[in-house]
């Protein structure tokens, strides 16, 4: 097997499911047996990304017939989409590669019962930190559009945002079927259980969540369901003022890109009743061990739960916010003690010919005056932020 190098990339292959590359290895000559690789420490990342970073790509071809195919295909190709620029990225969201790589390798990763638009499929590495998301070719072609742009407004808000954190870009093909994929920074905290999630877009037509979804273990719920529920987000002045103001900064940019048809994704954390759980599941575990014979029920030394939080021990509804960047605490006199989790995602909806045209047969449909989600982007980024004001208190 020959790892070659393209563009001035270099790639290897890690285990995300199958396989997924990485820039930063020794080009180097395999036979058809897997070794074991060491990080190359000297590759020099430039200080500066040149115009050809944003159209790079590495590529791995994979022939391996003796390999076991129950665990992966012995013939498969990978590329990885402009590396350096998801490299820096990744730095300046404060992300260690080495520890990146961990998340993605050292288990195999979690499949989610959430779907998204067009059948997305998503998994969470195993220390749920960050999320693997199937995406279309469409979706890899608007990401090349932007990714100047976008990187360029990272650069200028110091990594402080609400839109997606975009980590990586890559494309599988087995057997002539190609999966996209891209990886993000999860929302949702790695060791804050969530127990509600909405999806709000500031649109009241058809924005609520069907039975189907409300059946699901984990429902995602939408605008409809939020205003029904009662629901607020009671976070302090300060709090308040921050989160604004980025939502404010990152709609605007969204919508000099014409994007649109984005939303807001909250999950809210109850503090009392995470606690309450933890009792339970404590006394539980007592009951067991007591049955058992004298016998310790512990975890493995190596599972992900000894992995994560090893610095220190966190009270209940604290949280690292250097992990858990999304994450804003309930203020002291919120009627319940909650911590959110809320950022922007799916954002690479542009308002194109075929929004157009939706946006007129939903307006023909519905009247003019009727909130719809497919409007163009400046109404979309006011409406939505208009909307998203209401639910702070």
């Amino acid at each position: 097997m020959l790892i070659t190098k393209v563009c001035g990339c270099y790639i290897c292959n890690i285990g995300i499911g199958h396989t997924f590359p990485c820039p930063y290895w020794e080009t180097t000559t395999f036979d058809s047996h897997f070794k074991t690789r060491t990080l190359n420490s000297h590759v020099q990342i430039p200080i500066m990304l040149m115009p050809d970073d944003f159209k790079a790509y590495s590529k791995i071809k994979v022939d391996n017939h003796l390999f076991n195919k129950e665990n992966m295909p012995s013939h498969f190709k990978f590329k990885e989409y402009c590396p350096l620029v998801f490299r820096n990225l990744r730095e300046r969201f404060s992300i260690d590669d080495h520890d990146f790589q961990n998340s993605l390798t050292h288990s195999a990763p979690l499949v989610s019962e959430a779907q998204g638009r067009s059948g997305a499929r998503f998994h969470t590495s195993y220390d749920k930190r960050y999320v693997i998301k199937t995406i279309s070719s469409e979706d890899v072609a608007e990401m090349h559009n932007i990714l100047k742009k976008y990187h360029q407004y990272i650069v200028e808000c110091h990594g402080t945002t609400l839109l997606p954190q975009f980590l990586g870009m890559y494309r599988l093909t087995v057997d002539g079927d190609e999966t996209y994929m891209i990886i993000t920074r999860n929302v949702f905290s790695h060791r804050l259980s969530v127990y509600k999630k909405y999806d709000l877009k500031g649109s009241t037509v058809a924005r609520e969540a069907s039975d189907k979804e409300k059946a699901k273990e984990f429902p995602t719920y939408k605008d409809n369901d939020f205003i029904n529920d009662g629901q607020k987000i009671y976070i302090d002045e300060e709090s308040k003022k921050t989160f604004l103001d980025k939502l404010r900064k990152d709609v605007e940019f969204l919508a000099l890109l014409k994007l649109m048809d984005y939303s807001l994704l909250v999950g809210i954390h109850d503090v009392e009743r995470a606690e309450q759980e933890e009792v339970e599941s404590e006394d539980n575990e007592g009951e067991e061990e007591g049955e058992s014979d004298g016998g310790i029920i512990g975890t493995p030394p190596d599972s992900p739960s000894n992995t994560l939080d090893s610095a220190k021990p966190l009270s209940p509804g604290d949280f690292d916010p250097s992990i858990d960047v999304y994450a804003i605490k309930s203020h002291d006199n919120s009627p319940r003690k909650e911590v959110y989790f809320m950022a922007v995602i799916d954002i690479l909806q542009h308002y194109d010919a075929k929004k157009k045209a939706a946006h007129a047969a939903k307006t023909v449909k519905h009247g003019a005056g009727a909130e719809i989600s497919t409007v163009n982007p400046e109404q979309y980024s006011k409406r939505f932020y208009d909307f998203i004001t209401t639910i702070l208190p």
